[in-house]
């Protein structure tokens, strides 16, 4: 065959086509394409196949740089010569020049690129089935570190995407796994190329790109954080386009997409973030049903973005994260509420607060939706609800508790909920004392007062920490005694002796206040208990009037001064009917330091009661005497024709037995601590003798 290519065609052109210069390459083509056309014309198509196989092998596949640009140029002048019957020669011609693109020499991929041009005008449409090689050598030829094939290869693109638009046989299907596969490519040139072969294709009506987006969506996001603006921009482009087509689509794949969606909304870049964020949103808008299996992952995008340190990025993940929860799904159609609850409680140790705020709305809005199914998770997301009581942060601590209150419709979770804040609060005295009295607020406000102080003193009556259930106990006291949602609680103590109802809830608290002296007696107070009080008062011992129940003491005169307190001060007025009541205040009165501004505070208060005439004084010179010389008769006033509905006698005795429990556990702890130091003591000395 080649000696027949060499018969055909005279030596002194194939000696021209390889020649050093390109004006005797190109008068030898010129020849070939000759030469050819005769042949095409006769019909000799074997010799035309022989012609080719030469230029091939002696020409292209050649050591020689110019034997390899003459056999591409003679290559084009065969196809430009055979003219419409160049296709069924296509299968020898093409791959070659294809080839030839790897070229180590410039100029050789140069001439390539020509060719492949002149070739393609010449077949046009008929070598769409080398579409994917000529893509994938034009797509190597983007980055070409040649200026000259670059720019070859741009004219070369530019006649194949005419060629694509124009032709009924591109095969996308065929097209999209090398494009998909290209999408990775961190070249600024090739990204260029591929999002301009992307715009083009997605211009063709014929050409569904829209169906197959989810193959090359992530690529198109990862050129969004590119270093060149110019392919930041193009991107972003393509991507707004290929938006505004699903919006006008009935048919769009929104899963795959959602989770290339959902990767992409924790990029470090701004842009990136801000883009599919902002496809989320319509997703969630347009996705309906589609969508429903994708609900925690999209919620696990969205709920960072919306503690993002740019405002665009936050205000559309906070417009998402509503339509998403607005969406009323049924669990019974793939909504995984146990997923759902995942997100949210991993997102409950976000460093963030709005973040963890709205994590805590997605409790909310699950329990009050799909409570049954809520509950069944309980147990793997009840003990981080707890943590979150420790947040630095107040309003997520309230949500968390709105939360609890909500759980806590079941007696076995309330109990659960208050005992573990007892342990908490034990565990973190810090947290007892900057965030007790709001938790503990927010509590009644949400359970119910009455519900929640029975629910401290029935575990509190048990407590076997001694010193935190005094300590415990006189932060609850505290919390009564000053708080407004505790009003109604205070209002029902006042009606200790005239209510059943009341009854009950003083003695509930009663069993766990006897931990603490200055907690019962404001107790007794409240209940207006004055004798049982003063009761109070008369059995407290040397041991327990130490500092701490001085500043307790400290802190009721002061409240005392309080509206809470207003009917006590009023009833100052008829110290006839309330003796025992005045015998109380004397008594704490006693037990203050001279000295103290508690003891001026009381003592001035004291100074305006009116004292009636009946009252038997030894002298008109010292008030204290009037009420120590009050008779028996004197002190049946309203208090003790009720006491009968209480037994005082017993609680005084149990109060009694408590503080003795009290005095002994101090006696034990100074005696641990003298035989530590003792101890101590011992091994100085004896590491002192010599040796």
């Amino acid at each position: 065959m080649a000696a027949d290519a060499l018969s055909i065609i005279p030596s002194a052109v194939l000696r021209n086509l390889s020649d050093k210069l390109y004006e005797k390459r190109k008068n030898a083509a010129l020849e070939i394409e000759g030469i050819v056309k005769q042949l095409a014309t006769a019909g000799e198509h074997e010799k035309i196949s022989a012609v080719i196989a030469l230029l091939i092998h002696d020409f292209t596949y050649s050591p020689q740089a110019n034997h390899r640009k003459g056999g591409l140029i003679g290559l084009a002048a065969v196809t430009v010569g055979l003219t419409n019957e160049a296709a069924q020669h296509l299968e020898q011609i093409v791959p070659p020049v294809i080839s030839s693109f790897g070229d180590q020499d410039s100029r050789v991929r140069y001439y390539a690129c020509e060719a492949l041009y002149n070739i393609a005008k010449v077949v046009r449409g008929d070598f769409i089935i080398y579409f994917n090689k000529i893509f994938d050598a034009l797509c190597k030829l983007a980055a070409d570190s040649d200026a000259n094939v670059q720019s070859a290869a741009h004219l070369l693109d530019r006649l194949v995407k005419d060629i694509v638009t124009e032709s009924d046989q591109f095969s996308i299907e065929e097209f999209i796994p090398l494009l998909r596969e290209r999408m990775n490519v961190l070249n600024p040139y090739v990204r260029q190329f591929l999002v301009g072969w992307i715009t083009v294709l997605d211009s063709v009506p014929d050409i569904d790109m829209l169906g197959f987006l989810p193959d090359f969506l992530d690529g198109l996001f990862n050129m969004l954080s590119d270093s060149s603006h110019e392919i930041r921009q193009q991107a972003d482009a393509a991507l707004s386009e290929f938006l505004q087509e699903i919006k006008n689509s009935p048919n769009v794949d929104y899963g795959r997409m959602a989770e290339i969606l959902v990767r992409r909304a924790g990029s470090t870049d701004e842009f990136t973030r801000l883009t599919s964020i902002t496809w989320i949103n319509e997703f969630v808008k347009l996705g309906g049903e589609q969508l429903v299996p994708y609900y925690a992952d999209i919620l696990g995008a969205i709920l960072p973005c919306i503690s993002d340190e740019e405002e665009k990025i936050r205000v559309v993940a906070r417009e998402t994260n509503e339509e998403l929860r607005a969406i009323k799904a049924d669990p019974t159609e793939g909504f995984d509420i146990g997923a759902i609850l995942s997100i949210a409680k991993r997102e409950l140790n976000s460093e963030h607060e709005a973040t963890r705020i709205e994590a805590l709305h997605w409790f909310s809005t699950l329990l009050a939706r799909y409570r049954v199914e809520f509950l069944a998770y309980l147990n793997d997301i009840f003990d981080p609800l707890l943590n979150a009581l420790s947040d630095p942060s107040d309003a997520v601590v309230l949500l968390v508790l709105e939360v609890h209150a909500c759980i806590a419709e079941e007696s076995h979770h309330f109990h659960h909920l208050v005992s573990y804040l007892i342990r908490t609060f034990h565990n973190n005295h810090v947290l007892l004392e900057k965030r007790g009295a709001l938790i503990v607020r927010r509590l009644c406000v949400l359970l119910g007062a009455e519900k929640v102080y029975r629910e401290f003193s029935s575990i509190l009556e048990s407590e076997i920490d001694l010193d935190f259930a005094s300590v415990m106990v006189q932060a609850l006291n505290l919390i009564l005694l000053t708080s407004t949602e505790l009003g109604e609680l205070r209002s029902l103590l006042k009606k200790s002796l005239v209510d059943s109802c009341g009854k009950d809830l003083f003695q509930s608290l009663y069993a766990s206040w006897r931990h603490s002296p200055m907690a019962t007696i404001s107790l007794c107070l409240l209940a207006q208990a004055y004798s049982h009080a003063s009761c109070v008062i008369q059995s407290l011992g040397e041991e327990d009037i130490n500092v701490k129940f001085l500043v307790q003491l400290d802190k009721l005169i002061r409240l005392l001064e309080t509206p809470v307190f207003a009917y006590l001060r009023l009833q100052l007025l008829e110290p006839g009917k309330h003796t025992w009541l005045l015998k109380t205040l004397y008594g704490l009165l006693m037990l203050l330091p001279q000295q103290s501004a508690a003891f001026k505070i009381l003592r001035t208060r004291l100074k305006t009661v009116p004292f009636s005439e009946n009252l038997k004084r030894t002298s008109s010179a010292n008030p204290y005497s009037q009420i120590l010389q009050v008779t028996e008769d004197g002190n049946r006033n309203q208090d003790t024709q009720n006491y009968s509905a209480i037994n005082f006698p017993s609680l005084l005795q149990q109060f009694e037995n408590m503080q003795q429990q009290h005095r002994s556990h101090l006696k034990g702890q100074l005696q641990s601590r003298k035989s530590a130091s003792a101890a101590t003591l011992s091994q100085v000395c004896l590491n002192l003798l010599p040796l």
